[in-house]
């Protein structure tokens, strides 16, 4: 959009190095709540060919956080399997879940750059966000106050201060590196060439991957009639990263009748490494995506994984920089998601080695071991409703448990997303539209404000949570024409929240602003959750109450 002149000078809150969807998404969320964004981006434009393809419930519902999932749907296939071949032609595992658990298909194919674009237009909403195309980081330092960057453009060399810095900038981020952030990993000795068409001449839908031991391959049926076929590259087949044109030929050969006659995208060849960064946060320098950890692409994780990044780190950010939270509430962020992203490396590298057999005794080996799996009725569940997915569960960070970490509670984990009624003659809608962008307490079969002090109330005013009153639909208009207060009254259409609550024995959650469970209770706990929950939030206003001798007489 814009560059640098010679001498510049430009200031924000927090800069965003690279307009990847990590820095796309936490620039749409951080505008919102009318924080000063600087997204630095060191290309001209965003990327026009795809990369990631597949998209997950939970970055779909990223996606809604900041009002863009409508925006986003026409460039996604919902409900996309992906199924397993030996290279016999036999299916031996097939992922199909139906499951929308999170108000979203749990697998969709989609389009990145198409995707990307969504969040750059997005952030035109928000005149508090600014973002400079063709700059470069150059320099980094910090003081107890803020960040300075050096930059350079086309226009000449410039100087930023931020309050805080993220980067978002790729595998090989310079701000990770300026930081001096050790990356520990490996990649993979097999490569890869990922090949993009246009005007599919294949046309099957959903995802294929075939493991041939005499080239395992790829197909994905992409949204806007794109194909990708990704083909392991055999020894000597890629010199200097460019494969031949009759190699390329050959490969096509084997999965279209006319290889001539294909409209190619691109052509690339790659290898799949498995990194992570020793830490994500750097005093007031943090690192988000595949700048903190990247992933082979096997169960299309790398993608999801930044955008959880950023729907993580965000609202934390947004609080610290408003002055609200301490800068302790930063570490929650690599305390929550590293491990996740170390299980989905973990899975990624799994299925990638499943794939990459070439070895004649051990493709019998996982051949037959497969078939017999999949007369084991439990097992075939496990991978058609892809329970296998490693799913976020924080055990400890910006959260609290009544009495220790507890496995089988559900903080620590996403909240549902149901369809609720939220209004007299209104259409159903989804439960977080409702909840709004902030913070949010749902109480089942009452009032959650009638058990709040006026301390407990007037912080969690000053939070902009929504308090939200969840009863049965058939007593919905009931509830709604007596509510006189500010909270929200549901109508809980399909029974989904009456069965989550019956599953627990409090019938109070608070959700985090990225829809986490971060504590529950009974009604009359809601003041001391709080109390709890200042402190793990590292609130700078938390809540003190004198002590309520009526209440503890009936102790």
């Amino acid at each position: 959009m814009e560059g640098l002149a010679e001498g510049l000078d430009e200031s924000a809150e927090v800069v965003i190095v690279g307009a990847g969807p990590v820095g796309l998404l936490m620039a749409n969320y951080l505008g919102e709540q009318g924080i000063r964004v600087l997204l630095l981006e060191r290309g001209a434009e965003l990327i026009d060919y795809p990369r990631g393809v597949g998209m997950d419930d939970e970055c779909l519902r990223s996606f809604q956080s900041v009002g863009l999932a409508q925006a986003v749907l026409p460039h996604t296939t919902p409900s996309h399997w992906m199924r397993f071949v030996t290279g016999k032609g036999r299916c031996f595992a097939s992922i199909e879940p139906a499951n929308d658990e999170f108000g979203w298909s749990r697998r969709n194919a989609f389009i990145q750059p198409l995707a990307d674009r969504v969040l750059l237009q997005g952030l035109q909403r928000y005149p508090n966000v600014k973002v400079l195309f063709s700059c470069t980081l150059g320099s980094l330092s910090q003081t107890d106050a803020g960040v300075v960057l050096g930059v350079e453009s086309d226009a000449g060399r410039g100087c930023i201060e931020a309050g805080y810095v993220v980067g978002c900038d790729g595998g090989r981020s310079t701000v990770r590196k300026l930081l001096d952030i050790p990356f520990e990993g490996e990649t993979d000795s097999n490569r890869w060439i990922v090949i993009d068409l246009n005007n599919d001449p294949v046309g099957v839908p959903h995802a294929y991957v075939y493991c041939d031991p005499a080239r395992p391959y790829v197909s994905i049926a992409l949204p806007h009639g794109i194909r990708r076929f990704e083909f392991m590259l055999l020894e000597g087949e890629a010199k200097d990263d460019v494969v031949e044109p009759e190699v390329l030929r050959k490969m096509l050969g084997k999965v279209v009748p006319d290889p001539d006659h294909v409209d190619i995208i691109r052509a690339r060849v790659y290898t799949h490494s498995a990194r992570l960064a020793t830490r994500f946060r750097d005093r007031r320098v943090l690192i988000a995506g595949d700048a903190a950890h990247i992933m082979p692409v096997w169960q299309g994780q790398g993608y999801n994984s930044g955008i959880r990044d950023a729907t993580n780190l965000a609202w934390k950010l947004a609080l610290v920089v408003k002055n609200v939270a301490g800068e302790a509430l930063l570490d929650t962020y690599d305390e929550e998601r590293r491990e996740h992203a170390r299980a989905m490396i973990a899975l990624s590298q799994f299925v990638g080695r499943i794939l990459a057999v070439t070895n004649p005794l051990l493709v019998r080996l996982r051949d037959g071991f497969t078939w017999l799996l999949n007369y084991i009725p439990p097992v075939k569940r496990y991978f058609v409703e892809m329970r296998f997915k490693p799913m976020p569960r924080y055990l400890h960070g910006a959260l609290v448990y009544a009495d220790g970490v507890d496995l089988h509670s559900p903080v620590g984990r996403m909240f549902i997303q149901p369809r609720v009624k939220a209004g007299p003659g209104e259409a159903a809608t989804l439960l977080d539209e409702v909840l709004g962008d902030s913070f949010a307490i749902i109480c089942w079969g009452g009032d959650p404000s009638y058990w709040m002090s006026d301390a407990t109330l007037a912080l969690w005013r000053s939070l902009g949570a929504t308090l939200v009153s969840a009863w049965p639909e058939t007593q919905f208009g009931y509830e709604a024409a007596r509510q006189t207060g500010e909270v929200r009254v549901v109508g809980d259409i399909g029974g989904q929240l009456k069965e989550w609550f019956g599953n627990h024995s409090s019938n109070i959650v608070f959700l985090r602003p990225d829809r986490f469970v971060c504590a529950m209770c009974k009604s009359q706990q809601i003041d001391a959750t709080t109390q709890k929950l200042a402190v793990a939030l590292s609130l700078k206003n938390g809540v003190q109450h004198e002590p309520d001798e009526a209440a503890m007489s009936f102790a």
